[in-house]
């Protein structure tokens, strides 16, 4: 759905930023604009006049995803700040932070895990029985994302030096898959190692052990 408003303002700039925030865009660089009218300074004031812009802003599903987000922040009495960014290759990011925000995230991220998903299902629902553009959504707490990948990062190098050292290979929790291709990114930095996973469905898990080159090294 295309939402479209004219926008007047000092400046364009200043129009854009009002047009972005009246058509609920994520971004000024979000929307697209013209200008209608420059503004003018005029001489002593007169003959000034403001600038005046139409923008438009084609609201997908993403919109969907964040009023669920906002709404069951309420709905369980958080007070949240929730804002939506541009990700890499279309992605659109969801990202909470405020007051007892964390316990979003749970047991290494279950809850968390769990919330976007459902935030996935809401950006990609049919609209009047047809399949709209795939919208690919994630949603992070307090940072969470990028401080369990830094620990999955050093558990991975950890664990592969142990593999190393007692020439035996180690079988990790279960995880899931975006986790599950961490470990195998990082050990994939590390000679004498490899990765592969084990399992199913839920229980897959990570197992780290020795290769053709670790194997042949000496002690």
């Amino acid at each position: 759905m295309k939402k479209e408003v004219v926008i007047s303002a000092k400046t364009v700039d200043e129009a854009r930023e009002l047009a972005a925030k009246e058509l609920g865009a994520p971004s000024v660089d979000s929307i697209e604009y013209t200008v209608l009218e420059e503004s003018k300074k005029g001489f002593l004031g007169i003959g000034a006049a403001p600038a005046k812009i139409s923008a438009t802003y084609t609201v997908g599903g993403e919109q969907d995803a964040l009023t669920l987000i906002k709404e069951l922040l309420v709905n369980m009495g958080l007070e949240a700040e929730v804002t939506m960014t541009d990700g890499e290759s279309g992605e659109k990011k969801i990202t909470v932070e405020g007051t007892n925000a964390a316990i979003l995230i749970g047991h290494h991220g279950e809850t968390l895990d769990a919330l976007q998903h459902i935030a996935t299902l809401a950006a990609n629902k049919r609209v009047n029985g047809e399949k709209q553009d795939y919208v690919k959504i994630s949603v992070d707490v307090e940072g969470y994302r990028a401080k369990r990948e830094e620990t999955l990062r050093s558990l991975a190098r950890r664990m592969a030096d142990r593999v190393l050292k007692y020439k035996k290979s180690v079988m990790l929790e279960p995880m899931n898959p975006y986790e599950r291709r961490i470990i195998h990114s990082e050990v994939q930095n590390i000679e004498g190692v490899s990765t592969n996973s084990i399992g199913s469905d839920g229980n897959r898990k990570v197992v780290i052990y020795l290769d053709a080159k670790g194997a042949a090294k000496k002690d």
